[in-house]
């Protein structure tokens, strides 16, 4: 008997830090930096695989750095992913819509798009608060875990517009498992 608790507590020993090291899934997190500090986003490929899938793709070439937060309404939301800075371009792939009953949460990550709603493509927003409006309208595919002080410092855009004069950039944006 004893023999048996010495084996079992030596084999959990060794099995805790492999669990734990596996407790974050390292493909699903990305890291955004920002000037103010690095933003930790939890993938969703649960609610949307195709739109997660397309985001890990985007970043894993580098296409969001240096793309700037072209909108920002405060109380609202901070919108990024144009490479042109001007709210109409993207990556020019479009999205089948992926909606879902997933609450527009402080901290949410969603799929920008036009009238259209398989028109999302590269641009996405993060919500500074609850967004309800927008509840089942856009695909959600992510949600910042930490670093949403460094979301809160976004430079703000012109009251009702949003748009933003010298605005903030992504510096970077990268899938947490690629990053050593």
């Amino acid at each position: 008997m004893l023999l048996r608790r010495l084996f079992f507590g030596l084999i959990m020993t060794l099995a805790l830090p492999v669990i734990a090291a596996g407790a974050a899934d390292l493909e699903n997190t990305i890291y955004l930096e920002l000037k103010d500090g690095r933003v930790t986003i939890e993938l969703r490929p649960d609610l949307a695989p195709n739109h997660v899938d397309r985001i890990k793709e985007l970043v894993r070439q580098k296409f969001y750095d240096g793309i700037v937060f072209h909108r920002v309404i405060e109380d609202f939301m901070a919108q990024t992913g144009d490479p042109t800075g001007t709210g109409t371009g993207g990556s020019g792939q479009h999205l089948q819509a992926e909606f879902s009953n997933e609450k527009h949460l402080r901290g949410t990550l969603s799929m920008a798009r036009a009238a259209d709603p398989n028109s999302a493509d590269s641009q996405f927003f993060i919500v500074f608060k609850a967004a309800p409006w927008l509840d089942g309208q856009y695909t959600v595919w992510g949600q910042v875990t930490d670093g949403m002080d460094a979301v809160d410092k976004i430079k703000m855009g012109a009251p009702g517009s949003g748009a933003v004069d010298n605005p903030d950039k992504i510096i970077t944006m990268r899938v947490a498992a690629d990053v050593q």
